[in-house]
Parts: C-alpha cells; structure tokens; sequence
C-alpha cells in the first residue's frame, strides 16, 4: 500500500499513471534500436593501467571419477548377537510397586538364563485397567 501524502518521493499524476507495456513480449536477442546499448561481453581489465587484458582463469583440475570401494565382508552376525525378543514389564509409580517389577525382572532373568539382555528401554505412561493411572513402562529385548 503506498500512502501518497505520507510518502518521501514526489506525487506523481495519479490521474493519468505511465502507460503499461506488459501486453507485448519482451524479445530475446539483441534489443532494438533506440533501447540502452547491449551489455559488453568482453573481460574486464582488473589488472591496472597499462596492462592488457586480464588472462581468462585456468581450469580447475577435473577429480577422478568415483570407483565403487571393496570392503573385506566383515564376519556374518552370529544368533547370539541378534535380538530375538522383547519382553515388558509395567507397574504403576509407587515405592512398593518398583520393588514388585524388579523382584518379577529378576525371577524371569533367573528362569531364563540363556537370555542375554541386548538393550533396554524405561518409559512412563498411562496404562489402563479398573481405572487409568501413570504407570512405568519397562521393555527389554534380548
């Protein structure tokens, strides 16, 4: 929006405003006569008075092209360091209730000791029952 009292530059004719010339393509090539001069494609001068034109820039040297790399094929994954199962365990968030979830992780680590625990994940959330309560989300996968 242009305020016309509020503004810095001169009030031009409102009235009558400058022709718009946007209904004609504008051509590609050089301009027609009459038009500002066509722009120099010649190299600029950067190198002072006296000296002739500046040398046009060597070219970069081109890299290699990319070649696919080898890698030795490491040693296949053993069963042993796969995870194979997930087990999870909640309770709800009270002292009596956390000693409740470990003594139930450590009974079911003691009747499976084949189990090798390969990460864990503790989180809180909702879990409903009777009613919904905050309860801590234990998972293990091993």
């Amino acid at each position: 929006m242009d305020n016309l009292g509020n503004s810095n530059h001169p009030v031009t004719n409102v009235e009558n405003p400058p022709p718009n010339n946007l209904d004609k393509p504008i051509p590609l090539g050089s301009p027609p006569a009459g038009d500002a001069p066509s722009v120099s494609r010649a190299p600029l001068n950067l190198g002072g008075p006296g000296k002739g034109p500046a040398a046009p820039p060597a070219a970069a040297p081109r890299a290699a092209t990319p070649t696919a790399v080898r890698r030795p094929v490491g040693e296949p994954v053993v069963a042993s360091r796969r995870i194979t199962g997930v087990k999870t365990f909640f309770t709800k968030l009270h002292p009596g209730a956390l000693e409740f979830m470990d003594d139930q992780i450590n009974i079911w680590l003691k009747e499976h000791p084949e189990i090798c625990i390969k990460h864990t994940n503790i989180t809180t959330g909702e879990v409903q029952a009777k009613k919904t309560e905050p309860n801590i989300i234990m998972t293990v996968w091993y």
